[in-house]
Parts: C-alpha cells; structure tokens; sequence
C-alpha cells in the first residue's frame, strides 16, 4: 500500500537537499554582527547608534559560551513536529533562566573600557535594570516580546532583548536542524514563534542562491522560497523596492519578483521587499552582494530605506529588536 510522505520525509531521502533550517552558532554570529555595525557605522546617519549597539553585541559574543539554557525534551520537539508547531513561544512564557542571561550581560555592560561608544542613557537604563526585582524584569521582558512597550520602557528595550537573544540563541544552538519543525504559517520562526527580522540570501554551499528568514530573537534561520511573501505568504504582487540614487524622492521598485531582474536595484545588498497582498514589506540582504552582510546590522543600517518606504503605501512587516520606538511612534 502506498503511503503519502509527511512534510520533512521527501527532504530526509535527500541527501543533497537544501537546508531547511540554519541554527545559531552564537560566538561567531555575535562577533561577526559586532564587526558588521562597526563597518557600517562610518558615514551613516545612524552611525553612533551602530557603534552603541556594536557595544551591547560585543558584550553577547563574549557571554556566549557561558550561558545556561533548560534542555529540550525529546517529547516537546515531538508534539511540535506532529503538530507543525514552534517548539516553544518565548513571549508567551520567558523562559526564567533568561535573567540570568541578563544578569551576566548587565555586569559584562559594566566593566570599565568594554562599552566606549554605549552613551549615558543606555548606561544608566543597564543600572536602573539589575535593580529590578525578577518580576519585574520578567514583565518588562513580555511587554518588550509582545510589542506592548510603555514610553519608559524604551531606553531599557534593547538591553533587554539583548539578553533574551542571548539566551534563546544559546538554546536553539543545542537543536540538531531534524529537530526544528516544519510550522505552519511558516511566517514564525520554528523554534521560538518570534518573527523574523529579515531575509538573508545566503552564498555558498548547500544554502547558496537560498533566501532564509532571519528570527528577530533566538537567530534560527529558516528557509522559505523567494517567490512568497515573508508575511502572509502570498504568491503575487511580491517587488523588490531600494534607494537607486540619492537625487531620486523614494524607492525604486523592481518590475517582478527577482531582484536580479532589475538592473537599477540589482546591485544593491539591501531591498525592501514588498507585498501587494498584505501591504507590508520586510527587507531582503543579499550576501551574493556583500558576503559580510549580516541580516539584523544591515537591516539596522538601512534605516534611510525605511524612512523612504514611509512614503510609500507598505508598513514594515516588524521591527529590529536592537531599535525599540516609543508606543506612539511603533
């Protein structure tokens, strides 16, 4: 009798398939995205942000190998993939053990001569949070995750979502890429539920020419075809939108889907990538471009495309979690 494969079975007899998932190697995706703002930072006009956060980063990539995560259960990745579900919802319930994740980062944020560019405020946001009580951080950490953030929670916001990608990063890096499921929408990442904070193209290899989404939190990658929208996954109307020259008002789109197709945006390593479906757009960075890219300080660095696409009739699909905006503005 013949028996139909299950999502993840037709790639396992495959042993030249392409990645469905890219997992976190948390020492050197850190060191590498600190070593990414700082390059990126010259000339920008977000330029001394970039070397604050390259600060807040530098801190992770030393934390990375000292940090303690809970063990998955054989039975949790089960159900998961039974149910094309994420393994698990960081903002619904925070794992506890985050704190002190944050613990370790306050006090790394610290030491004298390890933050140069991290200015006054953000210092002082560091020391007003290793003062809070457990639940009290557990309740800035749910407002931050579920994007319900008070005016005061601001300055404290990527402190704090750098700690919770330390320790998710830390945890989804224990996985075996068997173990991530295939979700459903596939718009979450499939280890934390996150969102993703960009697509990467990714060159060479077995992941080379393939578009990846970035999550904004524990850093998996999970692959997704370029032909939907990384939002509601819609088929059509999808265009590639960049900054062709700085005499031009906006954007310039792209006549189709590929960005390659488009000889005034082709060369460019970030695009806004646009749905005509859900009106939304998440940007594309193209390693083929620029192998040093790197998906959440390009996406950071490219925020003169986002002032742009605010003329434009496209909300941006989600946000970078070391760029936290005060309610009125999110």
């Amino acid at each position: 009798m013949q028996r139909i494969l299950q999502p993840g079975e037709i790639e396992a007899l495959d042993r030249t398939r392409m990645p469905h998932a890219r997992l976190p190697q948390p020492a050197s995706l850190f060191r590498e995205r600190a070593a990414r703002l700082q390059q990126q930072a010259p000339g920008n006009p977000i330029g001394g942000y970039l070397l604050a956060m390259s600060d807040i980063v530098q801190a992770q990539a030393a934390l990375a190998g000292r940090i303690q995560t809970s063990a998955w259960a054989p039975e949790a990745i089960a159900q998961a993939q039974a149910h094309a579900m994420p393994l698990c919802n960081a903002a619904e319930a925070p794992d506890p053990l985050w704190r002190a994740a944050l613990a370790q980062l306050l006090e790394q944020l610290g030491q004298s001569g390890q933050t140069p560019h991290l200015p006054a405020p953000l210092q002082q946001a560091a020391q007003a949070l290793a003062q809070l009580a457990p639940e009290a951080q557990d309740a800035l950490a749910g407002r931050i995750l579920n994007r319900r953030m008070m005016t005061d929670d601001v300055l404290a916001a990527p402190i704090v979502m750098a700690a919770l990608q330390l320790f998710y990063a830390h945890q989804a890096s224990q996985l075996r890429e068997a173990d991530v499921p295939y979700t459903q929408p596939m718009t979450i990442c499939p280890v934390c539920a996150s969102q993703p904070v960009a697509s990467v193209l990714r060159v060479g290899g077995a992941e080379g020419g393939l578009r990846f989404l970035h999550c904004s939190l524990c850093c998996t990658e999970w692959h997704m075809v370029r032909v939907k929208c990384s939002h509601c996954e819609s088929t059509g109307g999808i265009r590639y939108q960049g900054v062709v020259s700085a005499s031009q008002d906006g954007p310039e789109a792209s006549p189709d889907a590929h960005p390659e197709t488009s000889p005034d945006v082709s060369k460019q390593v970030v695009l806004a990538e646009t749905c005509d479906n859900c009106h939304t757009y998440r940007k594309l960075i193209n390693q083929e471009k620029d192998p040093s890219a790197e998906p959440l300080a390009d996406d950071l660095a490219s925020m003169t495309l986002d002032l742009l696409m605010g003329q434009t009739a496209y909300a941006r699909a989600s946000g970078n979690p070391l760029l936290a905006l005060a309610p009125e503005q999110a």
